[in-house]
């Protein structure tokens, strides 16, 4: 049995459609979305090196491109969901990329943050405390898919600095 899916969504397509398409490519966070089990956290670890990236800039530079991951991801994962056929795949991990993203917005580089703000997202992502779970089956469409992985991110975010603030992630 393969580690990776063999055909994804309503639509049936296989994972070589979803990594020649370009916007399937990118909500599923560079393929990593087509995992079997667990894709959110694949499309999590996917983001990892993204972070890194926006990391060596500027901080006004790192908001602006993490405003373009989330607003781009509205569209992006909207257009997938009608690609596959089905609202809110699992395999449609933009969203999971543009939450760490904002997990990580605000606080100084450090090794400790990029595994602790990992595991405080993946926390609130998957828990969906009041109001992520609310918006996560209320809001639709492309918009639906992001905001609840962006207010995890907010949520996680938030502890993160805190944790920073009082020197535990030096």
């Amino acid at each position: 049995m393969s580690i990776f899916l063999e055909t994804v969504g309503t639509n049936k397509l296989t994972p070589k459609q979803i990594l020649t398409d370009p916007v399937l490519f990118l909500a599923f966070g560079f393929g990593s979305g087509l995992a079997r089990k667990a894709p959110g956290t694949f499309g999590t670890v996917a983001a990892i090196p993204l972070y890194c990236m926006f990391a060596q800039t500027e901080l006004l530079l790192y908001s602006i491109l993490t405003l373009l991951v989330t607003g781009v991801g509205v569209w992006l994962c909207g257009v997938a969901a009608d690609k596959l056929g089905e609202h809110d795949f699992g395999g449609i991990v933009w969203d999971e990329i543009a939450g760490y993203l904002i997990t990580l917005w605000l606080v100084p580089f450090s090794w400790a943050a990029v595994f602790w703000g990992f595991v405080l997202f993946r926390i609130f992502d998957i828990a969906k405390p009041w109001p992520i779970r609310w918006i996560d089956r209320h809001v639709h469409g492309g918009l639906g898919i992001m905001l609840d992985d962006v207010l995890a991110g907010v949520f996680a975010g938030v502890l993160l600095w805190l944790m920073a603030g009082q020197g535990w992630l030096s």
